[in-house]
């Protein structure tokens, strides 16, 4: 093992386009966008990544519009399942499983060349308590992509990747 302590990959808007493209089977388009801000009144599904050692590396926040439509359109579902959360600013049950399976394979995201292995540790779906430390790792400016992302057929919504 090298002397050197390897770095959290960021990934590019081009790597996250293509994995989730391909793993919803629909065309994603995104374009740069203001750092998405996690507040009770502004709740977000927060994926928790860790390396080997289980120190936090890195955080994907999803807003309740993009946690619902990349939850509904990795299982094909039609987008009426979506108008409960949307309405009730809250990830149902279902969707919340259906986006840990997103979030989990987007820890391929980091996965790349040198750096540093990470794995999914938690998901906190939109609408739960979030614990003080995580919302506090979506607020860490510096190594991070704010994207607006359009899933074809579903809509619209953000998603923030975050080194922590």
């Amino acid at each position: 093992m090298s002397s050197m302590a390897a770095e959290t990959h960021l990934p590019t808007n081009k790597e996250i386009r293509d994995l989730l493209s391909g793993l919803l089977g629909r065309e994603v388009t995104l374009q740069p966008a203001a750092p998405l801000v996690v507040s009770p009144k502004k709740p977000a599904s927060v994926g928790v990544y860790v390396d080997d050692s289980l120190v936090v590396r890195a955080v994907i926040a999803c807003d309740v519009a993009f946690s619902a439509y990349a939850a509904a359109a990795i299982a094909l579902m039609p987008l009426p399942a979506t108008e409960s959360s949307l309405a009730q600013n809250h990830l149902q049950e279902t969707l919340a499983e259906n986006l840990y399976e997103v979030l989990n394979v987007a820890a391929s995201l980091f996965n790349v060349g040198n750096a540093m292995h990470l794995r999914l540790l938690d998901l906190h779906p939109a609408g739960a308590k979030l614990p003080g430390d995580v919302l506090m790792r979506t607020l860490t400016l510096g190594r991070r992509e704010d994207l607006t992302l359009d899933i074809a057929g579903y809509g619209t919504g953000r998603m923030s990747v975050i080194l922590t």
